[in-house]
């Protein structure tokens, strides 16, 4: 992706904040692909007309197949507090999740110990006295179902790996075109219909509440919900 080809969603001095597409990565990993902050890298550059290298902090990641808001920070300053704000719980984040399954409970929320296989990269759902079994918290919520599909709005209260793919998938509801998590099968794009839908946070800065949303990609199902929400 070019750096013109970018969705900027929010950016001033300190922050700014991307909606990434289901084929990013936002930082380099083994497959060597180029990551979403160098592309913002090179779109501050760019834009700001900026010799040298270019600051920019990854503050939170979300997985390569989900789309949805990223932010980063431009200034040392930012990432500190930033990274504070995260650690702290002190930001509320809402995902959208399509799953084929209706939940037994229209609204609930799922307290699970998660435990991580590295050499498989997935988390399973495991005995809360398993050593390295983390718990794991979330609220979710039906908001709206179409022909085949149902819309959950999600919102984290821990941020364990895999987190709502694997909890969801747990009571059934496992994540369209998520195939590591039991969907029967894949997007054709190697996508999965979850999205990092909105953030909300105290600016680590300026000091007042920030509000960033973003759209999920462009397709039928997806396209049928932002209009029908």
């Amino acid at each position: 992706m070019a750096p013109d080809q970018l969705e900027v969603l929010y950016e001033d001095n300190h922050l700014i904040a991307v909606n990434k597409r289901p084929s990013d990565i936002v930082q380099g990993d083994k497959t060597g692909d180029k990551p979403l902050s160098e592309i913002v890298k090179e779109y501050i550059k760019v834009r700001y007309e900026k010799p040298g290298e270019v600051f920019l902090g990854v503050i939170h990641r979300i997985d390569r197949p989900v789309s949805g808001i990223i932010i980063f920070a431009r200034t040392s300053k930012a990432l500190v507090r930033m990274n504070e704000l995260f650690k702290g719980r002190d930001i509320e984040k809402v995902y959208w999740a399509v799953v084929k399954n209706r939940p037994e409970k229209e609204a609930g929320t799922l307290v699970d110990y998660l435990k991580k296989n590295q050499q498989k990269n997935k988390s399973f759902v495991t005995a809360s006295e398993k050593e390295g079994a983390l718990k794991s918290e979330l609220d979710y919520q039906l908001i709206n179902s179409s022909d085949n599909y149902h819309l959950l709005e999600v919102k984290p209260k821990t941020g364990r790996h895999h987190q709502i793919r694997v909890q969801l998938a747990a009571i059934g509801c496992p994540i369209k075109g998520d195939l590591k998590y039991g969907f029967d099968r894949s997007n054709k794009d190697a996508s999965i219909h979850l999205h990092a839908r909105s953030i909300s946070f105290e600016h680590p800065v300026k000091k007042e509440p920030i509000k960033i949303v973003a759209n999920p990609p462009k397709g039928p199902i997806w396209d049928y919900f932002v209009k029908t929400v």
